[in-house]
């Protein structure tokens, strides 16, 4: 195949990787990844990952509206189901050596950090599968990630560095938390493992850390200075509770930094 005339983009490597790429360009692509074996090596690797992900998570999106919700004769039921009872999402939250279930009626009031760790969950779950947007700000950014999140979220946000984990900053986006704005930062590992940092105004203050499951999501919840702060991804706890501990404990450095404003 001869070399395209019109450079390929990476937005085209990434569509062509998620099978969006129009098919006048297809050839040109794969012209472009025959002579230039590093991207193709990128793309292999790329899809790779986007492979194991949905492995991992494509089964969340088949999962039925529990029927005590009353929403089963809807024929597109909201996304966002679980958040009306949070106890219908069975998640359980382990604090210390002491366990606590949701699992009551959907007319339980779930506390702060219930509330909270089930949006962070849901976030999550969300982003963590998509390949090419999966933030709204890339890591290359970090300090217009950090300024523009601290900004609309009305405390200091800092995206740690987490590179002692393995794991380097994929970027962050702007969410709606349970009670305002609500900050997310993705992370990844070379081998494709991501872990989320979501972090939202909360009414509760514990430093230690409760550890939630939902399915084969888990995630690390702790808040202080009017911050809650959910570490979500693993289901491995020990690796989870690695990359929680140095969230924690670089937030502890900005110390009085985080607090709202």
């Amino acid at each position: 195949m001869n070399d395209p005339k019109i450079p390929v983009t990476e937005d085209e490597l990434h569509a062509y990787v998620d099978d969006e790429l129009p098919a006048e360009r297809r050839g040109d692509v794969e012209a472009w990844l025959a002579a230039r074996p590093e991207d193709a090596a990128r793309v292999q690797s790329w899809r790779a990952m986007a492979e194991m992900l949905h492995a991992r998570y494509d089964s969340v999106l088949d999962e039925p509206v529990p029927k005590r919700l009353g929403l089963e004769q809807l024929s597109s039921p909201p996304r966002r189901w679980m958040y009306g009872a949070a106890a219908a999402a069975l998640i359980a939250f382990i604090a210390g050596g002491g366990i606590g279930w949701i699992a009551h009626g959907a007319t339980t009031t779930p506390s702060a950090f219930q509330s909270l760790t089930v949006e962070a969950l849901d976030a999550h779950r969300l982003y963590v599968v998509e390949v090419r947007h999966p933030v709204e700000v890339a890591g290359s950014e970090r300090a217009h990630l950090q300024q523009w999140l601290t900004k609309r979220c009305g405390w200091k946000v800092h995206a740690p560095e987490l590179e002692s984990a393995g794991l380097k900053l994929v970027g962050g986006r702007l969410l709606p938390g349970p009670a305002g704005p609500a900050s997310f930062l993705m992370y990844e590992g070379p081998s494709g493992e991501r872990f989320t940092v979501y972090a939202a105004r909360a009414t509760v203050e514990t430093t230690q850390m409760r550890y939630a499951t939902q399915g084969r999501d888990n995630a690390l919840f702790w808040a202080e200075h009017g911050v809650g702060f959910v570490v979500s991804g693993s289901s491995d706890r020990d690796r989870l509770t690695q990359v929680a501990k140095l969230v924690y404990d670089e937030s502890e450095k900005l110390g009085g930094d985080v607090r709202t404003r």
